[in-house]
């Protein structure tokens, strides 16, 4: 047995045969004291109801506390899981609010306003938060608390009954608490949780340390706890039907020995029949007789605790049970007596916690789901009441409003929206669908029902775009939804569309809605719309007549609202992808701007846009040679995620581009170590993804210039770079650095037919920038030797393709092509063209090959010393080996 056991009998019958469990944590304890440096832990203790996982947490304390540790500690409700950040909250908010303001803001830093909210130490802003933004805020409350507070263990319990929200953040924190000095201790029933929170428990348990299901008292260790408790006079026939009726469940074994004081039965075989009787009246049907036996009003105060939930206090508990105090406090003795509620432990109580609260959860779901259902409805509505008018909010009643039968009452759907609101303004948008969504029940009336189908599409677009269209549509056909904001709601239906890969259905919801409207700035919103999926999701083959129209219609723009500037944006974006002039790219992309700067309105974290015109400026800039640009756009993006804590798929795009922008300079360490970073952030947001392509496809590029051909190849292998392609384009072309990956790893034949693919791919689209979609180089190169005069005709199409672009960088790629495939004199012409043309360009790396192979095709020391330096500089460990190698062989150098 174990030593040291408390002396209360509940807790002493949950610590039986708990040395493995006890040893485990005293282990992980000192693993963490071991220095502030240690890496922090999980420890997950599985086991059905009673079978005394709370007093296991309890004792964890005690040691920890013993110990010289912080401890902080929370459990999931039954009643309170739609309650988002509760388990969260109940953790980490006494931990702040003993703080000053000043000292939180601190401690918190560019998180205060992202998580702070969530924790209800701060009020929302003014723009949506992002979830995993939120979540990453909250790990990093936790990582810097940890240092003030180390060692810091943190307690979980019953945590299958933890919202979704702090499951989320749970699972986020264990995949990291090998950089963080903390202790997780979880305590949780094996079932009783489905969906979602199941798997996020089924994360959180895999990176736990291994325990064993707790297991149920022996025959041996209920019998000591019998004659410990009853007598050492109970016989063995008596202990040992104590064990067969319970199970060996401590917490049932606990309550059948206190019934046998009660009840002075004596504890030998003539009395071990009696057992079962006793059994069953601490539970279930028996417990509902038993609370009964107790009167009316006991029965009324219970109900009304059971449908709180949490926050039980005397003073609340009257108001719903509507008695006078005085037979309040009289009812809260009485079930105290009976063993079905107590007082909360005052050293442990925290910020929210009440005076009272039930002995054990079975007993609070027993009594819960013994109220008649018209009556637990009723208590539900008053409890919203008496929330709402404590000025809590509506987020706070509307875990009791989900519970209200339907009943066409439109200041019940306000409040539903409002909560809704509330819970989009702290990074909770499952919560803030659970109460649109019973708003319908009610259902709105008709001049509203519209309105909170949109705003139920809206909160639902990020995380499932078939129900975002179900809604938005449902919206549409009904009356309700007008001007700007029926505008808005066309605009997210072919969002969720595109999402769904259904872009021709999107591309007809917008002009179809446009064809509705008069002229006037909706329209033009539809019809920038109408380009911008068409540019960003070309397809298979060319529209016919996309580009003219998007040009005539680009043409009447002056920029004087958003939606000309975004159509300006479009049209430099087209021009760029097919390879006509850059100067005129770079005319329409700054007559897009205000101040040389975004437009209020149209910046990284506006919704009414979103991030896809602004990414097409700043690669239409980047192509265009126009770097400065480029880069200041993408420092924006990453600056602006990085402060408004958006942390999923936005910052790994700003990352990606971040990215984009050094592998243009030629800056390729810088460029690798930001695209592994965007694949880092995106393998938590989803593979399979625009984004995801996004990043694969410019890594792999990087790589490649770095000379880190086998590094390439694994990463294409890791996040599936190959066909099929996705819709979405993604720069540069993806079947270019496909093929060229193939090339690269000695599969020539794969690489050619890639790169032909890429060839009619582009054709097909109108693609013809040579810069943009790369394949024409690497083919004429592939071929040279094979087919030369199909390869001296891509060499040409690529050279007027780059003279028609007209930046150095295509310019001078061009021109080293077409060198690489002549020898002597003109090889060596070409190339000092090229050099010249490239020395000009921003993309340092291009130079320095074009430097490296001038050298090589001229014999020339110097021209190599000056490519070797480039090279150096770029990262490009490839080509600093090529030119070290022939400046060491030396035959023939001048």
């Amino acid at each position: 047995m174990t030593e040291d056991r408390p002396g209360a009998a509940a807790a002493s019958a949950s610590l039986w045969e708990r040395e493995a469990e006890l040893d485990a944590i005293k282990e992980a304890i000192d693993d963490l004291r071991e220095d502030r440096a240690s890496r922090g832990s999980l420890l997950v203790f599985t086991g059905e109801a009673g079978i005394g996982k709370t007093a296991l947490l309890a004792e964890a304390r005690r040691l920890a506390e013993e110990r010289g540790c912080a401890v902080w500690s929370a459990r999931g409700g039954e009643t309170v899981t739609s309650v988002p950040f509760n388990v969260v909250r109940q953790l980490m908010q006494p931990v702040f609010l003993s703080l000053m303001p000043d000292e939180a803001r601190e401690y918190l830093g560019d998180w205060y306003d992202v998580a702070g909210p969530a924790l209800g130490i701060a009020a929302p802003g003014d723009r949506l938060a992002d979830p995993q933004g939120v979540c990453d805020g909250l790990i990093a409350a936790v990582s810097r608390l940890a240092r003030r507070d180390w060692p810091l263990v943190l307690l979980i319990d019953d945590a299958h009954w933890a919202d979704q929200e702090t499951l989320h953040w749970l699972a986020a924190l264990a995949e990291r608490l090998g950089e963080l000095s903390v202790l997780v201790v979880v305590a949780r029933r094996p079932a009783d949780v489905t969906g979602e929170r199941a798997c996020l428990l089924d994360e959180v348990a895999a990176t736990a340390r291994p325990t064993a299901p707790l297991s149920a008292l022996t025959p041996e260790a209920t019998a000591g706890l019998t004659r410990a408790t009853v007598g050492e006079h109970a016989d063995a026939p008596f202990c040992r039907e104590a064990w067969a009726v319970t199970g060996g469940n401590p917490y049932e074994t606990v309550e059948l020995l206190a019934k046998v004081q009660d009840s002075q039965l004596e504890p030998v075989e003539s009395s071990a029949a009696e057992l079962r009787a006793l059994n069953r009246s601490a539970r279930g049907r028996g417990l509902v007789a038993r609370l009964e036996g107790l009167g009316l009003d006991a029965t009324r105060f219970a109900w009304a605790a059971a449908v709180l939930g949490t926050g039980i206090t005397v003073e609340l508990v009257a108001t719903l049970a509507t008695m006078r105090p005085e037979e309040a406090v009289r009812c809260a003795r009485l079930l105290g007596a009976a063993r079905i509620l107590t007082e909360t432990d005052r050293t442990t109580r925290q910020v929210g916690d009440g005076e009272l609260e039930f002995v054990h959860p079975l007993i609070a779901t027993a009594v819960y789901q013994s109220i008649p259902p018209a009556m637990r409805t009723a208590l539900h509505g008053v409890a919203a009441e008496a929330v709402t008018a404590s000025g809590l909010g509506a987020a706070a009643a509307s875990r009791h409003l989900l519970k209200v039968h339907p009943d066409d009452d439109p200041e019940l759907v306000e409040q539903l929206r409002e909560a809704a609101r509330e819970h989009l303004a702290i990074g909770a948008p499952d919560a803030a669908r659970r109460c649109l969504e019973r708003a319908l029940l009610e259902p709105p009336e008709p001049g509203v029902h519209a309105e909170v189908l949109y705003e139920l599409g809206c909160a639902t677009l990020l995380t499932s775009p078939a129900t975002t269209i179900d809604y938005l549509q449902s919206a549409l056909a009904m009356p309700g939804l007008d001007g700007d904001t029926r505008v808005d709601a066309v605009v997210r239906l072919s969002q969720a569309l595109l999402h769904n890969d259904q872009l021709q259905d999107a591309v007809r919801t917008v002009d179809t809605e446009a064809a509705r409207l008069g002229p006037g700035p909706g329209r033009l919103r539809l019809k920038a719309v109408h380009y911008m999926w068409q540019g960003l999701h070309p397809g298979e083959e060319h529209l016919p007549g996309r580009s003219e129209g998007l040009a005539a219609l680009a043409a009447t723009c002056t920029g004087r609202d958003n939606s000309e500037r975004v159509l300006l944006i479009l049209r430099g974006f087209d021009l760029m992808t097919r390879g006509d002039n850059a100067e005129e790219v770079v005319e329409y992309c700054d007559r897009a701007l205000v101040d040389g700067g975004l437009a209020p309105g149209l910046g990284w974290t506006d919704t009414e846009w979103g991030i896809e015109p602004l990414l097409m400026l700043a690669s239409a800039y980047a192509y265009a040679d126009r770097l400065d640009q480029a880069e200041t756009l993408y420092a924006q993006a990453l600056r602006a995620y990085e402060s408004a804590g958006w942390s999923g798929g936005h910052l790994a795009l700003a990352h990606a581009y971040v990215g984009l922008g050094h592998r243009r300079r030629g800056r390729l360490k810088d460029a690798e170590a930001s695209l592994r970073e965007s694949l880092r952030i995106a393998e938590r947001v989803g593979r399979g993804l625009p984004l995801y392509w996004t990043t694969t496809c410019n890594l792999v590029d990087t790589l490649l210039a770095r000379g880190h051909v086998d590094e390439a190849w694994e990463i294409a292998e890791r996040y599936g770079f190959a066909p099929p392609y996705p819709s979405t384009i993604v720069l540069p072309d993806s079947r270019s650095l496909r093929g060229r990956l193939l090339l690269a790893t000695g599969r020539r034949d794969e690489g050619v037919n890639e790169l032909q693919a890429a060839e009619k791919a582009a054709a097909a689209r109108g693609h013809h920038n040579p810069v943009a979609a790369p394949w024409g180089g690497d083919l004429a190169r592939a071929l040279a030797h094979e087919d030369p005069r199909r390869a001296a005709e891509l060499a040409l199409a690529v050279r007027r393709q780059a003279e028609r672009f007209g930046t150095d960088t295509a310019i001078g790629e061009a021109l080293r092509l077409a060198a690489s495939l002549e020898t002597g004199r003109r090889a060596t012409a070409l190339y000092a063209r090229a050099v010249a043309c490239l020395e000009g360009s921003p993309c340092a790396y291009e130079h320095a090959v074009a430097r490296v192979e001038y050298g090589i095709a001229g014999r020339s020391t110097t021209e190599l010393h000056k490519g070797l330096d480039l090279a150096r500089d770029c990262g490009a460990d490839g080509l600093v080996a090529q030119a070290q190698r022939a400046l060491d062989e030396g035959r023939g150098l001048r």
